[in-house]
């Protein structure tokens, strides 16, 4: 079953001469459990495409649909509700807001949609302690690792049960060590959980972690590719061609 999918999808900025696509007539269909990541150069319309998979922007032409729900359309008060429940972020920069313990930024989503407080932070204590933060929950950002923030903000993503989860750079602002803990992360998130992962990344090492990798360039899906996760040194050999192929 699709968790997310789209058809014909266009994003043109401006108008007339000045006019610029950012996306121009992606289709793609990403299953149930599937962790996607999304490659190509800079300006290829990867962030774009995620916007608009997460409703955060809407299309000029083109569908757009988690499961069997097109969201194109859809009225600003369903689609903020839609996000909320469905769709899990995870951002470069995690997002943290620094007055709020590790718990409290886990329980933000559904503290907001009406869960009562101490049911929210006991829910997302649960995700805290599946991503090894058990002993931080009452840490503030600053008293945390990047890597830590990182965890904290996917168990933010997770706390509200959606079915997708729309990760941007999530390891751009992280070292080695803690990028691959993430992507693997991510990877657990997707099989252990079963949630659908997109992932947008630039480095083909952490695209390896993914079941599959669609390459876009100049705003158009020029390559796609079902990835052997098992053999992690040859995932990576295929996704460095591939992203070679878009230079």
């Amino acid at each position: 079953m699709s968790t997310v999918s789209t058809d014909n999808l266009t994003k043109i900025y401006g108008s007339g001469p000045t006019a610029v696509t950012a996306l121009g007539h992606v289709s793609i269909d990403v299953q149930s459990g599937q962790f996607v990541a999304v490659m190509g150069p800079s300006g290829c319309g990867k962030s774009t495409l995620l916007h608009m998979l997460g409703g955060l922007d809407r299309p000029t032409e083109g569908t757009v649909s988690i499961g069997d729900i097109p969201i194109a359309e859809m009225p600003d008060n369903r689609l903020t509700e839609l996000r909320r429940r469905k769709i899990g972020f995870v951002f470069q920069f995690y997002n943290l807001i620094p007055v709020m313990t590790a718990v409290e930024n886990a329980a933000l989503p559904i503290t907001l949609d009406g869960v009562r407080p101490a049911e929210a932070q006991k829910k997302a204590a649960e995700w805290l302690a599946r991503f090894g933060l058990a002993d931080r929950l009452h840490s503030r950002p600053d008293q945390l690792s990047g890597g830590q923030q990182q965890r904290v903000a996917i168990a933010r993503a997770l706390v509200a049960e959606p079915s997708l989860i729309l990760a941007d750079e999530p390891t751009g602002n992280l070292d080695s060590r803690a990028s691959d803990e993430i992507a693997g992360l991510l990877a657990d998130v997707s099989k252990k959980y079963e949630r659908t992962v997109i992932m947008v990344t630039h480095d083909p090492r952490i695209a390896a972690y993914a079941d599959r990798i669609i390459f876009l360039k100049d705003g158009k899906v020029v390559d796609e590719t079902v990835l052997d996760t098992s053999t992690t040194e040859s995932a990576v050999m295929l996704a460095e061609k591939i992203q070679g192929m878009g230079d």
